[in-house]
């Protein structure tokens, strides 16, 4: 295996995307054949902890209390219930759990200690667990990893350059210095991005050079299409066509010829045929269940029979690194140090966000 490279430019990459496309699927498929068996992909299960209400304006997301969407918010969901639905997603096939709360940042309290006791809870089941709970700080990410958190889910979204016309009220270095964060721990880092938003090509470069220019690489890359939904900022934004999610998952593949590449929300506009594609071009992992946090996604029967006929076998947990131990609270070396991080709020507008906004005050 070759050694790792980390000083891609975007010219590089965009080179690399825009290769005619069976070039480019032959050097995709046989990297990730250096790197992976190309007939293993990991089953994973998206499970809403905490539902809506986010102060965040991303424009993508159905979960901002800003916009008028049908999302029905929920409050923390309990130890027990989260124990439940881990065990069902294990019975269904799924290796990984992850635990997603619609939070700006943590705060530590007595919410952040029932998140910790989830993580533990899950990870007493033989599943590997992540959480997308926001911005962390370096301590609550070493009480995460001390829990028993196997991943740490934090999206650049999109490129630096396109960041500021998506959300107002973060900047990107908060997601680079949560992703710094969470490296302080034995955490492995899960961050990709979304794809459909109005981006140019260049920016889609640019979230990969973001991403592959981290030393380490993460673990996990996750690639999105936008679903679209209504109320959100992005409502009218056309569905992207699988030939771009092939080209990323393959350029993704081959800048990082390591990282787990996840497939992940919009798969229910792509055909069978498409979703081949993508694991022949080096995605190997899928989320299972009929939700991704709140957007629709294909029933975990209809994956199991695309696996079938793919002759795909799911990745069991741990194959890639070892489980993580999990020290319980009593002998935890770690407490809650009641940080008020000063995150970014860099106060700009965005137009489509304001209107989402406003169109949402008016139907209140």
């Amino acid at each position: 295996m070759k050694e790792i490279k980390h000083n891609w430019t975007k010219e590089e990459i965009l080179d690399i995307h825009n290769t005619p496309l069976m070039e480019l699927l032959y050097r995709a498929a046989s990297v990730h054949r250096e790197y992976h068996d190309p007939n293993k992909v990991q089953v994973s299960t998206l499970l809403s902890i905490k539902t809506g209400g986010c102060p965040e304006d991303c424009g993508y997301c159905p979960q901002a209390a800003r916009y008028h969407t049908d999302i029905e918010g929920n409050d923390l969901m309990s130890v027990s219930q989260v124990k439940a639905q881990a065990k069902r997603a294990k019975a269904s096939g799924s290796s990984r759990v992850c635990m997603g709360a619609a939070w700006r940042n943590v705060k530590d309290g007595p919410e952040f200690e029932q998140v910790l006791e989830m993580v533990r809870t899950i990870n007493k089941l033989d599943m590997e667990v992540c959480c997308t709970l926001g911005m962390i700080t370096e301590n609550q990410a070493k009480r995460l990893a001390e829990a028993g958190l196997y991943a740490y889910n934090h999206n650049l979204d999109t490129s630096e350059d396109y960041y500021k016309d998506v959300i107002s009220t973060r900047a990107f270095q908060d997601r680079l210095d949560t992703i710094e964060n969470v490296r302080k721990s034995n955490v492995t880092v899960c961050s990709g991005g979304i794809i459909g938003m109005g981006e140019k090509l260049e920016d889609r470069a640019g979230m990969l050079v973001a991403l592959a220019t981290l030393d380490p690489q993460p673990e996990s890359v996750p690639i999105n299409a936008l679903v679209a939904v209504e109320g959100t900022p992005m409502e009218e934004m056309e569905p992207v066509p699988i030939w771009d999610m092939i080209r990323m998952v393959a350029t993704a593949r081959i800048v990082m010829p390591k990282t787990q590449v996840r497939l992940s929300a919009g798969r229910t506009e792509m055909s069978k045929e498409g979703q081949a594609m993508c694991f022949f071009a080096g995605a190997n992992s899928i989320f299972a269940g009929d939700k991704l946090l709140t957007t629709p996604n294909p029933d975990v029967n209809e994956d199991m029979e695309m696996f079938r006929l793919l002759g795909l076998k799911p990745q069991h947990a741990f194959e890639k690194l070892p489980q993580p131990k999990t020290v319980e609270q009593a002998e935890s070396q770690y407490e809650a140090k009641g940080e008020k991080p000063k995150w970014t709020r860099p106060g700009h507008q965005i137009e489509r966000n304001e209107m989402a906004k406003l169109k949402a005050k008016s139907q209140s």
